[in-house]
């Protein structure tokens, strides 16, 4: 009988130096870890152009990251964190709420000055609090808020970040995490990847606060996924479909790309296919999740005991997983969302 999973199986020790605390000037100026069954080969993230096939079908999230960051204070002058996680009617938001004392119903908080934003907690839907603001949260977001960057990036937002925490073909607001893996991408690289005839699809998928959450339980099977909200268009779904109809392979750019393709997925009588539509997903892959769409996957590195961990370990296999971080570690990669990426094939 196999083991039973822990979180404690996907732990490693990184050297906190390489933890990358600020993008390269160049985008795609980025390494690459190509990882496949029998070998890692270091390259650079330019190398796409080669390694990515005619036909072959790169799938990206255009999620666009919002400034889901709120400073504040409350009325007796205690600071607050808000980190809003979901705008669910004008001036309606779900949010985590950092403060000394946990929040009530009722408890207001306000952010800015002169032209200052109130939100009061109305209720509480698990870890997150439901929010009313007297203004629309999309306008209190663009003049108080703050790129979300992640807890391990030490540096307050600056100009820097909001033009780099996001990717070059963002198009949808929503996200309060940036989709890391696409941030390697240029325009130029994209128009050289096309004119090889490499294919392009888009979905969304706005990634959630609970990307930053740690796994609170020991036994893998303990942990419950976060939701997050992702779509599919009808044409997306079509080419997809196509595809793999046609034996081709489907990329996927990023994590959370995959997600949302496994998640769409439906087993025909010829292979799976993908259901166009918009919906939520608490998809949570594990080793021994049965892949159906994707073959390769784009990706950066992940944090230690994360469920992103637990996923390309699931694609590529634990002890080629272990094998690769242990091996970036020794040759100095950059980690986490201003980092370097791998390519991972699928294990089979």
């Amino acid at each position: 009988m196999q083991r039973e999973l822990t979180v404690s199986d996907f732990d490693y020790e990184l050297p906190r130096e390489l933890i990358a605390q600020h993008p390269l000037p160049d985008r795609a100026a980025s390494r690459l870890l190509h990882v496949e069954r029998d070998r890692l080969t270091d390259l650079a993230f330019t190398d796409l152009e080669r390694l990515l096939a005619p036909g072959e079908l790169l799938v990206f999230n255009d999620t666009k990251v919002i400034k889901a960051r709120l400073l504040g204070r409350k009325p007796t002058g205690g600071k607050v964190e808000v980190l809003v996680e979901r705008i669910v009617e004008p001036r309606r938001a779900l949010a985590l709420v950092r403060t000394s004392h946990t929040p009530k119903p009722g408890h207001t908080f306000v952010f800015g000055e002169a032209d200052a934003v109130a939100a009061t907690v109305i209720g509480r839907d698990g870890e997150f609090f439901e929010l009313a603001f007297d203004a629309d949260v999309d306008a209190a977001l663009e003049r108080h808020g703050h790129v979300p960057l992640p807890p391990y990036i030490a540096h307050p937002d600056g100009a820097e970040d909001a033009a780099r925490y996001q990717t070059v073909y963002a198009a949808r607001p929503g996200a309060v995490a940036a989709p890391t893996a696409g941030l390697h991408f240029t325009q130029p690289l994209l128009d050289r990847l096309r004119e090889r005839g490499v294919q392009f699809a888009c979905l969304t998928l706005h990634v959630g606060a609970g990307t930053f959450q740690p796994v609170r339980v020991e036994r893998i099977r303990d942990h419950v996924m976060h939701r997050e909200w992702f779509e599919i268009t009808p044409a997306s779904a079509d080419a997809i479909n196509r595809a793999l109809a046609e034996g081709r392979r489907v990329t996927a750019v990023g994590t959370t790309s995959l997600r949302a393709l496994e998640s769409a997925a439906i087993d025909t009588p010829d292979g799976a296919r993908m259901q166009p539509g918009a919906r939520e997903t608490q998809l949570f892959v594990v080793p021994g999740f049965r892949f159906r769409v994707v073959d390769r996957l784009i990706t950066n590195f992940h944090l230690p005991r994360s469920t992103l961990l637990m996923l390309v370990s699931a694609f590529a296999g634990i002890e080629r997983i272990r094998s690769a971080y242990a091996h970036a570690i020794a040759h100095r990669y950059r980690f986490f969302s201003y980092g370097d990426a791998m390519l991972l094939e699928r294990a089979e």
